[in-house]
């Protein structure tokens, strides 16, 4: 597809950006030829991605400190391309206009200052400082950050810092100066912002009491992501903490999009076009493809001390792209010599910080400026060791002693008997790669452990955010699970037997199952205000249930995290069909990416065997992005292939020992679609989607139609590929409903 053509597909795809459409007619930029960038679905190795990526020009690995730092070069030449624009070199004179200036009872001098520079001196910055009293010759570490945190400055004051807040942050923004100062040049507003920090050191190294060897910065969201910025492009910077920078900061957009209910390209560069370079916007569901991503720009901090700081359950993070962010920048620091100088933060809650936060926050200054002792652990929350799994789980299966095994080998059957006794097979296999199941024990039901509102609002789905016309009750299940049923106001009151769904989230660990960054509404509430109940709950390592997977396989090495995804699901499968306010006979799981993953897992698991004439629980179900066929999937650096739901996510771990024989691998999902027949079931596979393409998709549905015709209802199997990209948004939505209402609503 040729460049015009590419802008054309975005322009009718993505909404409307007036800013990114000025920016286009202006610039008459057009997107990069994707057809010749490679693709990356996974974040790139630092120290080894080719020769067009992190590595010597030649293409071989970088193993020397050296190599590192000429590599460092060419990744500030990719970030001011794509991220955050071209930037003037630094004044060549700056002068410092005292506003004034007093002295406390504690002896802290507080003074206001303004710094002029520039062209004629157009660019003005102005800054607070905040110099504790010290001893003749003594010099003090430097705390510096943004005018919105100006109460984290008091605190670094009374541990002994020179505090410096400037004017660069939406509080106080003097930025747009700059842009008058040095016409001509594209950066972005976090880069001028990032640039002003920089502008306070050149005037920090004026002054006695500075040791310049101890500057730490610091800032939270938006002022997070300046100040990985000005770490960056900055050297003498000595160490950065970033707080809650989330997307376009700690957290690269291949592992943070809107498939992972994040904040993507798409939302971000529209909401906030003057944050990053218009240039990204191309990239919107096709982040495989980025010539530059965030990792990156962490990386730049090394070798010097860099605390990435994250809420668990922060709409606006993700703890396991967070996780991936930091194993991907953990090798630079080995590089270096210096692995404990890189560590994730953790903390409970939503987006807020504390003072506690920022007492652990100079903690890490303290550390790493020789002043105290303070221990920062290593601390993984997913799990990501796929070679110490296959060690304790005493794995010796071997690939080789598996059949080979085409798309179509079992759903080829001619018969209904033949095809049962594929489907058993299926089913066993099914069971092998779940993993051995413990024991299992139902949840007696009651209120008890039912998630408390302050809890609820944090994730996004309070009573607070209900929309009108639509309530919500809760239900204890399974293992002391707590899930939602959203249905039509009174519905519960009035006894009606609605048809319901089973909602299967995707790969979102802030909030589970709520979308906080989205186009349109809540899914959950797009079905319950058409008509449908639908139950709702956290697959364990999400939302509420983060923590949980820790040590999942610490504790049952020979069971898998999709195992356990699946038991859940079919307990509230369990708890639905005795709900009086659904009809059992019209329940349907919809899973959106992960959660397809689980749902049909669920439906080979949930169909009966040979001997039973019942269809199972589900009546349907509908899979938006689902996965690529297993056998397909074979292009790592395409989609990631199986290796994503083994080694990546550690989903389903079994699947890794097929790595190298995808066509060995003992089912597939065609077979999985089959085990549905004849029950009406719908596949959304989106053009773009840069996980699933359609290509790797429609093989396994048309081998699983086979099933379908032996019933003689083929269209009840329905694919649907929408010139789109991988989302949950309106458009995609009402491709749901509308194939939900012809199938469920009226029967």
């Amino acid at each position: 597809m040729d460049e015009r053509t590419t802008l054309n597909q975005l322009r009718r795809i993505l909404p409307a950006c007036p800013a990114w459409d000025n920016w286009l007619a202006e610039s008459g930029e057009l997107p990069p030829n994707f057809d010749q960038l490679p693709s990356r679905a996974r974040l790139p190795d630092l120290l080894n991605g080719g020769a067009d990526r992190a590595s010597q020009p030649d293409g071989r690995a970088i193993t020397t400190v050296a190599g590192w730092h000429d590599h460092r070069e060419r990744v500030k030449e990719r970030l001011q391309q794509w991220v955050v624009g071209r930037f003037p070199p630094a004044p060549d004179h700056l002068r410092a206009e005292v506003l004034s200036e007093q002295r406390d009872e504690t002896g802290t001098l507080q003074r206001d200052v303004v710094l002029h520079f520039g062209p004629d001196e157009r660019a003005v910055l102005r800054i607070w400082l905040f110099i504790p009293p010290t001893q003749a010759n003594e010099r003090a570490p430097v705390f510096l950050t943004q005018a919105s945190h100006r109460d984290w400055a008091l605190i670094a004051v009374r541990r002994g810092y020179m505090a410096c807040v400037y004017a660069g942050a939406d509080s106080a923004d003097d930025t747009d100066s700059f842009v008058t100062a040095y016409p001509g040049y594209d950066w972005t507003r976090l880069m001028r912002r990032a640039w002003a920090g920089s502008r306070c050191i050149d005037y920090l190294q004026t002054l006695p009491q500075v040791c310049m060897d101890q500057i730490a910065i610091t800032g939270h969201s938006r002022n997070g992501k300046q100040a990985l910025m000005t770490t960056a492009f900055d050297d003498r910077i000595s160490l950065v903490i970033s707080s809650s920078s989330g997307a376009g900061g700690a957290l690269s957009a291949r592992d943070f999009s809107e498939q992972h209910f994040g904040e993507g390209i798409e939302l971000i560069t529209r909401r906030f076009p003057e944050w990053f370079h218009p240039r990204m916007r191309f990239f919107v569901g096709r982040e495989d493809k980025l010539p530059v991503d965030m990792h990156d720009l962490v990386a730049m901090a090394a070798p010097r001390p860099c605390l990435l700081s994250i809420a668990l359950n922060d709409a606006v993070e993700s703890s396991w792209a967070m996780q991936q962010t930091y194993l991907a920048v953990q090798k630079v620091y080995e590089l270096h010599g210096v692995p404990d100088r890189l560590r994730i933060l953790w903390r409970p809650g939503s987006h807020e910080t504390w003072p506690t936060i920022i007492e652990r926050y100079l903690d890490w200054c303290d550390a790493h400026f020789g002043r105290a002792s303070y221990h920062f652990e290593e601390r993984l929350l997913h799990p990501h060791d796929w070679e110490r799994w296959r060690a304790a789980a005493h794995s010796d299966v071997r690939a080789a002693a598996f059949p080979v095994r085409t798309l179509a080998n079992r759903t080829s059957a001619t018969t209904f008997a033949d095809w049962e006794r594929e489907r058993a097979d299926v089913r066993q296999q099914v069971a092998w790669t779940l993993g051995d199941a413990p024991p299992h024990l139902a949840s007696s039901g009651g209120d008890y452990g039912e998630e408390p509102p302050h809890i609820a609002a944090t994730m996004g789905r309070g009573d607070a955010s209900l929309p009108a016309g639509i309530e919500k009750h809760q239900v204890m299940f399974g293992e002391y699970v707590c899930g939602d049923i959203y249905t039509p106001t009174g519905a519960y009151q009035a006894g009606r037997a609605l048809p319901a769904i089973l909602w299967l989230h995707p790969w979102s660990p802030a909030n589970g199952y709520a979308a906080l960054y989205r186009r349109g509404d809540q899914i959950q509430h797009t079905l319950a205000r058409a008509g449908y109940a639908v139950f709702c709950f956290d697959h364990i390592g999400f939302g509420r249930r983060v923590e949980e997977a820790e040590f999942f396989y610490r504790r049952h090495p020979n069971w898998s995290l999709l195992g356990k995804c699946v038991r859940d699901a079919s307990a509230a499968l369990d708890v639905m069909t005795r709900l009086r306010i659904i009809d059992a006979a019209r329940i349907v799981a919809l899973g959106y990416g992960l959660g397809s993953m689980v749902g049909l897992h669920l439906g080979a698991m949930d169909a009966p065997g040979a001997e039973s004439t019942q269809p199972g629980r589900l009546a349907g179900f509908a899979s938006v992005c689902g996965p690529a066929a297993f056998r397909l999937d074979t292009d790592v650096a395409r989609t990631g292939g199986i290796r994503r739901w083994s080694h990546g996510t550690m989903l389903a771990p079994k699947l890794g020992l097929f790595d190298a024989h995808p066509d060995r691998i003992p089912y597939d999902v065609s077979d999985l679609l089959a085990c549905f027949a004849p029950r009406p079931t719908l596949v959304i596979s989106p053009l773009l989607d840069r996980d699933a393409p359609p290509d790797l998709v429609t093989p396994a549905v048309e081998a699983a139609r086979h099933v379908y015709a032996l019933h003689g209802v083929a269209d009840r199997l329905t694919q649907m590929i929408p010139e789109d990209y991988n989302h949950f948004g309106p458009s995609q939505q009402a491709l749901v409903l509308d194939w939900l209402n012809r199938h469920f609503l009226s029967t």
